[in-house]
């Protein structure tokens, strides 16, 4: 039996995690007692200052696999790449990561995973025939993502119709093979990541899928994005022979990766 490591980043997520935890438990326990799936849940705490941990310790005492990690530092990117660093200590065949406000539901997640039987990753996707976002996004958070869209596949050659979506899965291998080259953390982890293992000739495919949109988002895109926007273009600057320009690009616009 398949194993494989959801890692959940949770930042102030006091009146989420409780829930999304014990949905995703139930839905993987059956699969468990099917035999169809084994699974561990990691949560990943990162500059958290309300009570994330305390309940997810609530949790842990519940289901034994459930796992959690506490960081002073923050970041999506920062506890997603810890997640992985934990996760190839044990032996867990498949690696992912989901939000922990619930947007992806555990039945679209498992679509993803099923997906790896033919793929290195698979990656939800929002934008894509068959896809439904619940409730549909206002025209302008909708035009802000496509732009980010057209942007990174303009600068990086990606094929991605959705980049950002926040539940993507992928086999041990592939997370161990590029791991150690991923130089975004903080802005456009998701890009970075992707970006990484095209050029290590992995294939992903772009799943659609059911996206429940949450209140409480802890992303403004239109506060967030230009840095998102200049983190694509320090990774083209990366990947170019203008890679040693770096340090003052970063200096010159105080960019923290």
């Amino acid at each position: 039996m398949k194993n494989v490591s959801i890692i959940i980043p949770a930042y102030n997520e006091e009146k989420r995690i409780g829930r999304t935890l014990e949905t995703y438990s139930a839905y993987f326990d059956v699969l468990r007692k099917r035999k169809e799936l084994d699974y561990e849940i990691l949560v990943v705490i990162n500059n958290t200052i309300d009570k994330t941990e305390e309940i997810v310790k609530k949790w842990k005492r519940r289901n034994e696999r459930i796992k959690y990690l506490n960081f002073k530092r923050g970041g999506k990117g920062f506890a997603v790449i810890e997640g992985f660093k934990d996760s190839l200590r044990r032996n867990n065949d498949f690696l992912g990561f989901a939000d922990a406000d619930m947007a992806t539901l555990p039945e679209e997640y498992y679509k993803l995973i099923i997906s790896l039987k033919d793929f290195d990753g698979a990656i939800a996707s929002r934008y894509i025939n068959g896809a439904v976002i619940e409730p549909k996004p206002t025209i302008q958070r909708l035009l802000a993502k496509r732009l980010f869209n057209i942007l990174v596949r303009a600068m990086l050659l990606l094929p991605f119709k959705d980049t950002q979506c926040g539940a993507k899965v992928f086999k041990r291998g592939a997370i161990k093979k590029v791991l150690g080259n991923i130089s975004l953390s903080q802005w456009a982890f998701d890009v970075d990541l992707l970006y990484s293992l095209k050029k290590a000739g992995f294939r992903i495919k772009e799943i659609p899928t059911r996206w429940h949109d949450k209140e409480y988002s802890k992303i403004n895109f239109w506060r967030a994005g230009p840095w998102m926007a200049l983190g694509v273009l320090r990774l083209r600057l990366i990947n170019s022979p203008l890679k040693g320009i770096i340090k003052v690009y970063d200096k010159i616009l105080g960019f923290v990766p």
